[in-house]
């Protein structure tokens, strides 16, 4: 459910990894064999460059393997291979959706949920086996307070994609909101065994923790 931050910064990045890299660096892939053949290379700029061509001609087929990446030793790939995914998830092989799908994230930055929450139902309507239709969807809903459609939107984005971090963190933010603790830590959980790099998760499992011991504390 949680919006992504810019993919662009992955590509800002990769571009200057390539203007300025020396000469004995790899070069980019050029092809989706190149780029899978580069994932398993133990250069980190090789394996950096190939995230970035999978994340800007790849399809859901290659999210597997960008989730194995979640776990890589070196953290700007971590970092990248999370930023890949979102570029994975936010295209929709239709040129019509992806314009909506940037009509809309433009409605919730002008915190315009009503127009947001139209555009996304529209998408759904429109590809309803489209996962991060329904994932924008909730997390619009999250932001104008209907939590109980921001939960069903999310229960539809795990039909689609069970491993959307995205939605599992989602979640467990409804259920914190809620003051549902034992839900949101069991989401939150499953979020961070998907994805081990989210920090903002691993900050909220530990307040949820202290809110839990206050409670019991309160009830004693």
């Amino acid at each position: 459910m949680v919006l992504p931050s810019s993919h662009s910064s992955v590509l800002l990045l990769a571009i200057a990894s390539i203007v300025w890299a020396p000469a004995a660096f790899p070069e980019p892939p050029k092809s989706r064999p190149q780029a899978l053949a580069q994932l398993a290379s133990s250069e980190t700029t090789a394996r950096l460059e190939a995230i970035v061509w999978l994340a800007n001609y790849g399809g859901m087929a290659d999210a597997p393997r960008l989730d194995a990446l979640l776990r890589d030793d070196n953290a700007l790939v971590r970092d990248y291979a999370e930023q890949g995914l979102w570029a994975l998830w936010s295209r929709s092989g239709d040129a019509a959706i992806d314009r909506l799908m940037a009509q809309g994230v433009e409605e919730i930055d002008g915190q315009d949920y009503k127009a947001a929450i139209a555009t996304f139902s529209e998408i759904v309507r429109r590809k309803p086996e489209f996962a991060e239709g329904w994932n924008k969807r909730a997390t619009v809903y999250y932001l104008a307070g209907e939590y109980g459609k921001s939960i069903a939107d999310c229960g539809e984005v795990l039909k689609r994609n069970p491993r959307h971090f995205g939605a599992l963190s989602g979640l467990g933010l409804i259920y914190l909101r809620l003051e549902r603790y034992d839900e949101a830590l069991a989401w939150l959980r499953k979020a961070l065994d998907v994805n081990p790099n989210m920090l903002g998760v691993e900050f909220n499992i530990r307040h949820i923790e202290q809110l839990r011991q206050e409670k019991r504390g309160k009830q004693i």
